[in-house]
């Protein structure tokens, strides 16, 4: 329960009130009300809802209906002229976020909060992390992939960071399960619609960087997608990165009155030796590491976990067992052909993560090399150029051109502008399944590949702005396999 002098006098201290405006009076007596719920979903009010009016598509229409639930109060940056009192903010996503840190008893004060940002590897290292800290500590996790509450039962997440009124419902749910520490995904579009305002992390972990996420419904430049990649920085109260990124000097000049740890060859935190499943490291963390993960890439982003999860009371004993037990549903899955190839699934959805996952695998696999890739609709239409570049960069790759979450677009135009850019012939195949099942007839003797890319072990395709239930790559690609045996 949170009553409304409390909220306003939160939005005040945060510079975001404006005013309350009811019965046509800016001085509408508003003491009394109370509200036992948050919402920004026009169907899910009741008579103690505070009711929360966000997004570029919002219809008056919705409010309308909110009304007849009973909804008593809302608060919005504009006015729409109903008959209960209005809360006017400047801001209302980091409304939001200040009202559902009070409104859920300020969870957030109760966790060690752990936070990975980066074009790439964020999921991946949050695994890492998560199996590093659940050895001696209550551990929950939000993560692309899954998200656990409780540190035993996972559920699909819907967006890499929750909207805050969600967020913070979780937080809340963690402390009431017992969990001490939350490992959390932050996305750049957190920062840029304000999902995590006002929080701040015990340690925010820098991955990489590289262009994605720009287009018309995300950033509209690269300088403005790391400019909100680096808020991560200024909210931590630690931080850990990678020296070895591009931009680390800008990085490193922004922490240099925080506490930090590099990692990474320019650093003393790196990696000595590097083999398929096993590395040492030198520096705080010295020592041989086993893994189930292939790739040096992965190596370098367990280095970054276990450097975090150090700073949040993990022993070195921790950490060499969480890494050696990490396993990540769609990264670097590995599956093996009757005939004794190897087929790869694995999430690589930008050109730096593909680039990676087939040099890692050319690296181990010396046989013929096929790849499977799509790319997605409506969002990150540079990632087709850079998907063209890395199989230019790689003229003896077999590509079949796919669908992945085509959206509203055509996956056939897709895949027809990917080929474009490529200087030899590609195959088009849109139909995600008899990708697979041709990718898998093209294996023929031991040391061949199969890399499927881009879904990782997503069950759906985004059609026309629906999932559609897709039984996913690794499953397919099991199917076919055992059929064909």
């Amino acid at each position: 329960m949170i009553r409304i002098e409390t909220i306003i006098d939160l939005l005040k201290a945060d510079k975001n009130f404006r005013e309350v405006i009811a019965d046509d009076s800016y001085y509408y007596h508003y003491t009394g009300l109370n509200f036992a719920k948050l919402s920004y979903d026009s169907r899910d009010v009741d008579d103690q809802t505070l009711f929360f009016v966000k997004g570029a598509n919002f219809k008056a229409e919705y409010l309308q209906s909110a009304l007849e639930q009973g909804l008593p109060a809302y608060i919005s940056e504009v006015d729409y002229e109903v008959d209960i009192p209005a809360i006017i903010v400047n801001d209302i996503k980091h409304a939001m976020s200040i009202i559902a840190m009070a409104f859920y008893d300020n969870p957030q004060d109760n966790l060690k909060l752990l936070a990975f940002t980066g074009t790439k590897g964020k999921t991946t290292s949050a695994y890492f992390a998560y199996h590093i800290l659940k050895q001696s500590h209550k551990t929950a996790m939000l993560s692309t992939m899954n998200t656990t509450l409780d540190g035993q039962t996972f559920f699909k997440s819907q967006l890499t960071t929750p909207e805050s009124l969600d967020l913070f419902k979780m937080m809340a749910e963690c402390v009431s399960n017992g969990m001490t520490h939350l490992i959390m995904e932050v996305s750049s579009q957190a920062y840029l619609v304000g999902r995590v305002y006002g929080l701040t992390f015990d340690v925010g972990v820098f991955l990489n960087i590289s262009p994605d996420h720009i287009g018309p419904i995300e950033h509209p430049t690269f300088e403005d997608y790391f400019y909100h990649k680096r808020l991560l920085m200024e909210n931590s109260r630690a931080v850990i990165i990678n020296s070895d990124m591009d931009y680390f000097k800008i990085l490193k000049e922004q922490v240099k009155n925080q506490e930090h740890d590099f990692y990474g060859q320019a650093s003393d935190n790196h990696i000595l030796d590097s083999q398929a499943f096993t590395f040492k490291v030198t520096g705080k963390l010295a020592g041989s590491y086993k893994t189930l993960l292939i790739g040096r890439f992965n190596q370098d982003n367990a280095l970054a976990a276990g450097l975090a999860c150090l700073r949040l009371g993990a022993s070195s004993d921790d950490i060499r067992k969480g890494i050696a037990e990490t396993t990540v549903p769609g990264r670097m899955e590995v599956l093996s052909h009757p005939c004794g190839a190897k087929v790869f699934v694995d999430y690589a959805h930008n050109g730096d993560s593909l680039e990676k996952l087939v040099s890692v695998v050319e690296e181990h696999q010396k046989g013929q090399i096929i790849l499977i890739i799509g790319s997605t609709g409506n969002k990150g239409e540079s990632r087709r150029a850079d998907f063209a570049k890395v199989i230019n960069n790689h003229p003896n790759l077999s590509v079949i051109l796919t669908a992945d979450d085509p959206n509203f677009e055509d996956p056939q135009t897709i895949s027809e502008e990917i080929a474009s850019y490529v200087s030899r012939q590609l195959t088009i195949e849109v139909d995600r399944e008899q990708a697979i099942k041709l990718g898998l007839q093209l294996c023929q003797k031991e040391g061949d590949a199969l890399i499927i890319a881009g879904k990782g072990a997503d069950a759906y395709q985004i059609i026309n702005g629906k999932k559609r239930d897709y039984a996913g790559d690794y499953t397919i690609a099991k199917a076919f396999m055992e059929t064909s045996n």
